[in-house]
């Protein structure tokens, strides 16, 4: 690897007050779903100036920012995410979140700060640029489905050349500070949710020969769910079912049976095939025991996002360029995927990349105990930011390189 890629963490060191800065503004005001004005608008205030085109969104705040290199080629794709969370920051930090119930609890605000540091590295040396880079800045990870919203919207046919890469980075406590970390194949689960509503018939509680007890059978229902996922798939490709709520009658109302019980659950999956069959297995399942006990069920099955999966040529390039700009200590392999679900894993179905963690655990905290992602308590440590700008950066150029050199095979391949 061409020392100039080393030297791009050197250079970003020197990133670090402008890029905290951007982080911490971001973090005060944090933004839901689709529509993340201000913080787009902080985004481009740091990047203004640059020579680099920007495409906005008209239906949601979403933009592509294209940098050209100085020479022709081919075309990777950047990804940065933007959006908050509805949870009430209990951190203490002296910047905390201004806005009751919303909170950046998943590192987003550390994701734009990222790309500002990026997008100043491409565009500062642009001349060594062999093609272009397009720098997603999306909305609505978190349940919205910004990065399928983008690819609808055309993000992608902004490309003026073959579409070789696609890469993103995601802070997380659950490794030490200034680690990066991938694997190849499933890097996280598909999620989906499912809601269930039996309907059966009211009655006294003294005389349940008299009803369709809908409870009962919701409570049969539930312990269904987890023999199906142990006994109709395969361990080595699973099935993760979690209840999250559950409703059936009135509170204080014990002696009443209930015409209708409901409750809702999120599940996993980790594999196409098996995401492509989860569905029908579930609704047999519900409908077949509801069916059994002379009730009847519905069921409502939404698919969030696909299986994310990596390309092995394209984590290979993330390792070699993590070792060889920080030392072999600074990456890991990605022992198992993550049961945690991404909407990057349509962007990676449209072009081969790779996905890649980066530790940003505060070195006073345990990885193993630190609060996680989602955690109202969650605390990152933003001097992790030049570092993993300058590692966004040197992907896109060592994929251009790769391309230009002729030393592997394109991701179309």
């Amino acid at each position: 690897m061409s020392m100039q890629y080393r030297e791009l963490a050197t250079e970003a060191a020197g990133y670090l007050p402008e890029l905290q800065s951007v982080r911490r503004d971001i973090h005060r005001r944090p933004e839901l779903g689709l529509q993340t004005p201000q913080t787009l608008e902080r985004v481009f205030a740091s990047i203004d100036g640059l020579p680099i085109d920007i495409t906005r969104s008209t239906t949601m705040s979403a933009a592509v920012v294209r940098v050209r290199g100085a020479h022709p080629g081919p075309t990777v794709v950047l990804r940065a995410d933007l959006d908050a969370l509805p949870l009430t920051e209990n951190t203490g930090l002296d910047y905390a979140s201004e806005i009751p119930g919303l909170m950046h609890a998943c590192g987003h605000d550390l994701h734009a700060a990222i790309a500002v540091g990026a997008i100043h590295l491409l565009a500062t040396h642009r001349d060594q640029l062999a093609g272009e880079v397009l720098f997603l800045l999306q909305p609505g990870e978190e349940g919205y489905r910004g990065a399928n919203r983008m690819l609808d919207e055309g993000a992608l046919e902004l490309a003026s050349g073959d579409l070789v890469g696609a890469y993103a980075l995601h802070v997380t406590t659950a490794y030490p500070l200034g680690c990066f970390t991938t694997r190849p194949g499933t890097g996280m689960a598909g999620a989906a949710t499912l809601k269930v509503t039996v309907h059966g018939r009211g009655g006294h509680g003294s005389a349940p020969h008299r009803a369709l007890d809908p409870n009962q059978v919701v409570a049969e229902i539930v312990v269904g769910l987890q023999t199906l996922v142990t006994r109709r798939f395969d361990i080595f490709d699973p099935v993760v079912v979690t209840v999250g709520w559950l409703s059936g009658g009135e509170p204080g109302a014990s002696n009443v049976i209930p015409e209708s019980a409901e409750f809702g659950a999120t599940v996993r999956t980790f594999s196409a095939e098996t995401a492509g069959v989860i569905e029908q297995r579930l609704t047999e399942l519900v409908t077949g025991i509801a069916a059994a006990h002379g009730l009847v069920a519905d069921v409502e099955f939404a698919s969030v996002t696909d299986p994310l999966i990596n390309s092995e040529q394209h984590t290979d390039l993330a390792a070699r360029v993590a070792q060889e700009m920080f030392g072999e200590n600074r990456f890991v392999t990605m022992p198992t995927p993550i049961a945690g679900a991404e909407d990057f894993a349509a962007i990676l179905q449209a072009v081969p990349g790779a996905f890649v963690f980066v530790g940003a655990c505060p070195p006073e905290l345990d990885p193993a105990t630190a609060p996680y992602n989602h955690s109202d308590l969650a605390l990152f440590d933003d001097t992790v930011l030049p570092d993993a700008s300058a590692y966004l950066a040197a992907l896109a150029f060592a994929r251009l390189d790769e391309v230009a050199s002729g030393t592997v095979v394109r991701s179309s391949d």
